[in-house]
């Protein structure tokens, strides 16, 4: 059997054993939904260890996580470069109390957004404009001063690999009234899980954690560093994934593999 085939079969077994494992464990925690946030916290971490444990034993994808001595104490914002959900459920582990960012929409989700409700999410909905701003930094900057950590998605969606970034500002917006430190996450995982297929790429995929930025920096002048920070970083990591597809294709002369999503020109 060719190695295309394979990896989709692989591919094809893990995305429904990934949906079974989420289904059951939602269905079998609903009683922490009821017990407070850190019991939905682990919850959450059951899932993502069990859902890599998954992708590592079906599909050959193991996730590495560097820079972890980076993670600061307290309440923080963490930036992360967004190419995969991979990194959504995976960053979970690394963080004690955390709030996310998302659009009010997915707490109308069945029973997943229960989940989100009763662990204290920052729901903010997007159609208001620039209200949503004053709503991220007035929910966050609570969430933060209360010792908490913040993840959000500079870029507000994900990316595919090597496309144009597309930071916003509402992270500096949010660095600047919270006065808070921020950890920049940098990633290659869209080069192993795209965005919107099923494949899943054998390999070893990296979310690197940058030394964080110290509060107190002028707006722009952070909104600068942190682009730089995590789009140097990024494109790093890509280039390591793709030097290990060279050595599994046998040899360093071949190109290497198409990234599962292929970059497109910014609109």
């Amino acid at each position: 059997m060719s190695r295309p085939v394979m990896i989709g079969l692989r591919s094809l077994c893990f995305n429904v054993l990934y949906f079974v494992n989420l289904t059951v464990l939602m269905i079998v925690g609903l009683p922490s939904t009821l017990m407070g946030r850190h019991a939905v916290f682990f919850m959450a971490r059951t899932w993502a260890s069990s859902s890599l444990w998954l992708l590592d034993k079906v599909c050959g994808l193991k996730l590495e996580f560097r820079g972890v001595e980076n993670i600061p104490q307290g309440g923080y914002i963490v930036a992360a470069k967004h190419q995969s959900s991979l990194e959504t459920f995976s960053l979970v582990l690394k963080t004690p109390d955390f709030a996310i960012i998302l659009k009010k929409q997915l707490l109308f989700l069945p029973i997943f957004g229960l989940y989100l409700a009763a662990s204290g999410q920052i729901a903010i909905d997007r159609s208001r404009g620039r209200n949503a701003l004053a709503q991220i930094i007035d929910k966050a900057g609570a969430v933060l001063r209360s010792g908490r950590q913040v993840y959000i998605y500079p870029e507000g969606t994900r990316r595919p690999p090597g496309a144009e970034p597309q930071y916003k500002p509402g992270v500096a917006f949010l660095y600047a009234a919270a006065q808070s430190p921020c950890l920049p996450v940098a990633v290659n995982t869209g080069m192993f899980w795209g965005r919107n297929g099923f494949l899943r790429r054998p390999g070893t995929a990296v979310i690197e954690f940058l030394p964080a930025i110290p509060p107190g920096l002028p707006r722009d002048v952070f909104f600068a560093r942190l682009k730089s920070d995590i789009e140097t970083a990024s494109a790093r990591l890509m280039e390591e994934a793709k030097a290990g597809f060279r050595r599994e294709a046998g040899g360093g002369s071949r190109p290497a593999p198409a990234p599962l999503d292929p970059p497109r020109a910014a609109p």
